[in-house]
């Protein structure tokens, strides 16, 4: 599915990235359409973030190209800076700045980047912390909160802008066992809302249930790219097999 110009989402061509003599991706090609949900998994060290990270230029490859909606990001244009607006990103150790409450967390960006007055910035921000279930918690600085709590509101920071595409980096790897599944319920509803997701994670319920996709990656590679049912009931490749053998059997 191609966005309303004819664009997939996003767009990965022969992406290649060293980290000094050390192959991190390996001449990646990926495309993932519009509205599509993409859960990337994978051992340690495959390449995963990498991947993730490169699809808003927090990791500039070394070769190739990464597009946007048709729009080459990795060309220092104005268009490039343009079309990453239109994608959002939720990390493992939720960023928040612990001298800013929630609140104004989530309306620093829509004022600074966005154009909007602080009155239509707060009305956004409550909207999405309100989506996230921690409307209630729009007056406290993050570390009042609990960890579940600040990855919600990481996401509904990123959501302030509101993003075509969200990109979530192991959002729950920080995160204690009880508080995993409010940050999943939260991602499972998103994602059935028709924004483009892609997320690399561990969480093989989430990935079953919400992904349209899974993409398997070792040493730098996408090793597989297939739906949820088949990835899970008949993986191609003995490193597949004997990460899930790992992960499920936890």
């Amino acid at each position: 599915m191609t966005d309303a110009s004819g664009h997939a989402a996003v767009s990965l061509r022969q992406v290649d990235k060293y980290y000094g003599a050390y192959h991190a991706l390996r001449s990646i090609d990926l495309e993932i359409a519009s509205r599509e949900r993409i859960v990337i998994c994978g051992p340690s060290g495959s390449g995963k973030s990498t991947l993730i990270r490169c699809m808003n230029m927090l990791e500039v490859p070394d070769s190739g190209a990464v597009l946007i909606e048709g729009t080459r990001i990795t060309d220092a244009s104005r268009e490039a800076v343009a079309a990453l607006r239109a994608v959002g990103m939720v990390f493992q150790q939720f960023n928040l700045f612990p001298h800013k409450t929630v609140l104004e967390n989530c309306t620093l960006a829509p004022v600074l980047l966005g154009g909007l007055s602080l009155p239509e910035a707060e009305a956004r921000a409550i909207s999405y912390l309100d989506k996230v279930r921690i409307g209630d918690q729009a007056g406290k600085y993050p570390g009042q909160l609990s960890g579940g709590q600040q990855q919600r509101a990481a996401i509904a920071r990123a959501l302030a802008m509101e993003p075509r595409i969200l990109l979530f980096d192991e959002p729950t790897s920080a995160l204690d066992p009880e508080m995993i599944k409010e940050v999943l319920d939260v991602m499972t509803a998103l994602a059935g809302e028709g924004r483009t997701m892609v997320c690399v994670t561990h969480e093989m319920g989430f990935a079953r249930e919400a992904a349209d996709r899974i993409l398997f990656m070792d040493q730098g590679q996408i090793i597989e790219d297939a739906r949820p049912a088949d990835f899970f009931a008949a993986p191609k490749s003995e490193r597949a097999r004997t990460f899930l053998e790992q992960i499920l059997s936890h």
